[in-house]
């Protein structure tokens, strides 16, 4: 048995999972051991949670950076399960978001790719720099243990040079690494290779399109298991619209508020990430708040729902113009796995293209994998749920079994 610590870094957050995966013959068994997160790290008083299979333990306490949270996690796992003082994680995964054109694949750590993680900072300013102190932190605390990191963007090297290639001066493009790298990645990889996996299909052989759903969302057209196209960009705005962030908009929108609203550049980036999407339309974020609301009559939540789907259904009908034809519409994510009337919004209209839900089997609650589409529907609708932590394990065994 093999167990895989997963750390993701936020700039003050820390959450974590610890895996065992086995092999028996030709069959795998993953399993979650533990799991947890400590919030408000740098504040006055952080909150470490820790479960297991048997209980959730919480604890509040100040915690000045991420060696500490570390540190408190090591703590965690003495206390409540399981001691990791006597066996070690075999691997420490980390989840990277930018991994620029560097990196295809997962790679274990060296002081070169930490070199190149600081580098791609000027790609994610507000992340890189945290999966790095996640991944300084874990070297501390775990000395001698490998560490892998696995990169959001990783999935998404092998579009084709028409698919991230933005049409601006090409010299400049070249200077500043400006082109689509697409996010969500190790989501879009792990749901790809479920879905072949419930269809009882060879991933080579199927053409589908994800939709990573949640507070941040994005598209993902898969042909052969190879993102093909994705609807993030150089950055995770650019796409769907989201709780906060707008997605799609004319660039010039951002000279037009310049002149005529005086916006600086960072009360420009600030309306476009942090005050866009559905809480620009709406004052809330929270997807359940809005349907809440338009369900209630409230027309500012009804007309943000039909942006939400329409700009889905957009790119719905592009990628399936791009794959040239569809086997497979899966959802996933928080909004993608919990909300039928929000599935069935997504795709209505969309029958002639050989999407349909089955009203019955889309309201019918379940965190498995299911198909949502009538029986013998031409293309299959499914739910898929999502785990980016096993996806990172799986991906750092397989480098530490490879490369050591």
């Amino acid at each position: 048995m093999t167990t895989a610590l997963v750390i993701n870094s936020g700039s003050s957050s820390l959450k974590y999972q610890l895996i065992a995966v086995a092999e028996s013959g030709s069959s795998i068994a993953e399993r979650t051991l533990a799991s947890g997160m400590i919030d408000r790290i740098g504040e006055a008083i952080s909150v470490a949670k820790h479960s297991t299979s048997a209980d959730t333990f919480e604890t509040e306490r100040s915690v000045a950076d991420h060696t500490e949270a570390l540190a408190v996690v090591r703590d965690a796992f003495a206390t409540w399960g399981p001691d990791l003082s006597d066996a070690p994680p075999g691997v420490i995964g980390h989840r990277v978001v930018h991994g620029g054109n560097e990196f295809s694949s997962a790679a274990l750590v060296t002081d070169d790719v930490i070199h190149s993680i600081e580098r791609l900072s000027a790609l994610a300013p507000l992340h890189n720099p945290a999966n790095l102190e996640g991944i300084r932190a874990a070297g501390k605390a775990f000395p001698g243990v490998p560490q892998v990191a696995v990169f959001d963007t990783a999935f998404h090297q092998t579009l084709p040079a028409h698919a991230y290639t933005y049409a601006i001066d090409a010299e400049l493009a070249a200077a500043h690494n400006i082109r689509r790298y697409g996010f969500h990645g190790t989501s879009h990889k792990y749901v790809a290779g479920q879905t072949a996996k419930f269809l009882g299909k060879p991933v080579e052989e199927l053409r589908m399109i994800v939709l990573h759903l949640g507070n941040g969302a994005s598209a993902t057209a898969v042909s052969a298991g190879r993102s093909v196209d994705t609807s993030m960009g150089l950055t995770p705005l650019e796409g769907l619209v989201m709780g906060t962030r707008s997605g799609d908009i004319d660039p010039a929108l951002l000279f037009h508020l310049h002149r005529e609203a005086g916006l600086d550049i960072g009360e420009l980036d600030t309306l476009l990430n942090r005050r866009s999407g559905l809480l620009g339309l709406t004052g809330t974020g929270d997807m359940r708040d809005v349907q809440n609301a338009a369900e209630a009559g409230d027309e500012r939540a009804v007309a943000a729902l039909d942006v939400w789907a329409h700009r889905i259904r957009h790119y719905i009908g592009a990628y399936i113009a791009e794959l040239g034809g569809l086997d497979a519409l899966v959802f996933t994510a928080g909004v993608g796995e919990n909300n039928a009337r929000l599935r069935a919004r997504a795709v209505a209209g969309l029958e002639f293209l050989g999407l349909e839900i089955d009203a019955t089997r889309n309201e019918h609650a379940s965190r498995e994998e299911r198909a949502v589409s009538p029986i013998g529907a031409r293309v299959a609708v499914l739910v898929v749920p999502t785990n980016e932590e096993l996806e990172i394990a799986r991906q750092s065994i397989s480098v530490v079994e490879t490369t050591l």
